[in-house]
């Protein structure tokens, strides 16, 4: 359920490209118009949309262009299975290539080893999420690892 108000969204004090928001499928197929124009205030502060779960449901091309989307996640059903499923890595693949060529990009879920990794980088996936990188954190170990990161000066990854 979206719900944003206008003064809330002055409060945050972000810059362009700061904020990203998950829509999941069910907010795309509730197409009414209260959620389009949600979408679409927050689309003009700033906000980018990242299409969770992309690949498993009822994802259609033309919410792509609806909603403006920026991202794809790939869902991590498919990237759990990539290594060992030909099907999968089909799926994962196809989603990059089509993601690029829509000038998208491409958020993998669920990396859990350096193998699934390196096949995501091969393909020119651009981000990556998941244990192999760090478990769930807490708002105060997450802040705890950007100040470490910070200070290093380089990548976490």
């Amino acid at each position: 359920r979206l719900l944003v108000r206008q003064p809330c969204l002055a409060l945050l004090r972000f810059t362009r490209d700061q904020i990203a928001v998950e829509i999941t499928e069910g907010v795309l197929l509730n197409d009414s118009p209260t959620v389009r124009s949600r979408l679409a205030m927050l689309k003009l502060v700033g906000v980018q949309f990242t299409i969770d779960d992309f690949g498993i449901g009822y994802s259609s091309m033309s919410y792509l262009k609806k909603f403006k989307v920026d991202f794809l996640k790939i869902d991590q059903s498919f990237v759990k299975d990539m290594m060992h499923s030909a099907d999968s890595t089909v799926f994962a693949e196809t989603i990059i290539v089509m993601a690029h060529k829509l000038g998208l990009e491409v958020i993998a879920e669920g990396v859990e080893t350096v193998e699934q990794r390196d096949w995501l980088r091969a393909k020119e996936c651009d981000y990556a999420q998941g244990f192999l990188f760090s478990e769930a954190a807490t708002a105060e170990r997450f802040t705890e690892m950007l100040e470490a990161g910070r200070r290093r000066k380089s990548p976490i990854c």
